[in-house]
């Protein structure tokens, strides 16, 4: 409760922050973390010891560590300072699911940082070290339970270096969302019948001019169609696919579903563009307002079920930090 209202208060002080957005020593706060708490007592200890007996040795080594408490506080607070951090793409997930906050760290200073995380009340990422000049992202995670656009409204940035005397951390609130399908329909509802149109399909003496997308690899497919550069970078095994040639789509439309409250139809519309993506099959997508023309590939299956996610939701996309 008290974490909470001081995060409450430090969002109105500080206001929804830009991206990106450097860490000023204003924006960084400080306090003993519980192993500062017994060192600073055991070093009262000492000198209630030391005084006692008149040792002067035992009272040199209790302000040496005195001395070196402080100087832990200026690193842990230093640690933070002129640190640069931005939203990275945060990848879609079906509800049910874990979503992924991706947050950019940048550090532009000559010195190397040290123990470096993001945190909020669900969990933590793992620390690390940040050479000069080096960025690297880490990743929160949050329950997603719902479809439609999630929200990452708060999270801190934190250190306990050195030693882990202090604990320094900023707040931080910035506008990042993760878009959230529906939850997949379980397997059994047949798809509705299948279309013939032109394109999108593969097809050895016609249309080679006309590329018209990617599809996952399937076995049998010619090798002369895997799609080499994307797998060369590790972006999965698809298949080029060309126009001008006769195939057959499915039309998924809201309206063929019948007697369904609106979260099962769009979970089955879900499980139906699951499906025939996996299967590399055309297919189209008919919502009210919204018609998704039939095509393949990654980023129509991206297109379709970011529409049912946030159907009727009000959302919207924000910043554009998700990868939509």
């Amino acid at each position: 409760m008290l974490r909470g209202r001081i995060r409450a208060w430090a969002r109105r002080r500080h206001g929804i922050d830009a991206d990106p957005v450097i860490l000023s020593a204003r924006r960084i706060y400080i306090a003993p973390s519980a192993l500062g708490i017994a060192f600073a007592l055991m070093l009262l200890l000492m000198f209630l010891g030391a005084m006692n007996y008149a040792n002067n040795l035992a009272l040199g080594l209790t302000f040496l560590l005195g001395a070196l408490s402080l100087t832990a506080m200026h690193h842990c607070h230093r640690n933070l300072v002129g640190l640069r951090v931005r939203a990275a793409a945060s990848p879609p997930v079906f509800a049910g699911q874990l979503a992924r906050f991706r947050i950019a760290l940048e550090n532009s200073a000559r010195l190397a940082r040290h123990e470096i995380t993001i945190v909020n009340e669900h969990g933590s990422a793992p620390a690390v070290r940040m050479a000069a000049g080096e960025r690297t992202i880490l990743e929160l995670e949050l329950p997603a339970p719902r479809r439609g656009m999630l929200k990452l409204d708060h999270f801190e940035v934190a250190t306990r270096y050195p030693f882990g005397l202090f604990r320094a951390w900023a707040f931080l609130h910035m506008d990042i969302g993760c878009i959230v399908y529906p939850r997949p329909a379980p397997h059994g509802l047949a798809p509705p019948p299948l279309e013939t149109d032109t394109g999108s399909a593969q097809d050895p003496h016609r249309g080679e001019e006309d590329f018209a997308g990617l599809r996952s690899f399937h076995p049998g497919d010619s090798p002369k169609r895997i799609a080499w550069k994307n797998y060369a970078k590790e972006q999965g095994l698809y298949v080029k696919q060309y126009t001008g040639t006769a195939v057959t789509s499915h039309l998924f439309s809201w309206n063929g579903l019948t007697g369904m409250d609106v979260e099962t139809r769009l979970s089955q519309l879900c499980r139906w563009i699951e499906d025939a993506h996996a299967a590399g099959r055309a297919y189209g997508l008919r919502m009210p307002g919204t018609e998704i023309p039939p095509n393949v590939g990654a980023a129509h299956r991206r297109r379709c079920l970011t529409t049912l996610a946030l159907f009727d939701s009000g959302a919207s996309f924000g910043s554009g930090t998700f990868d939509a």
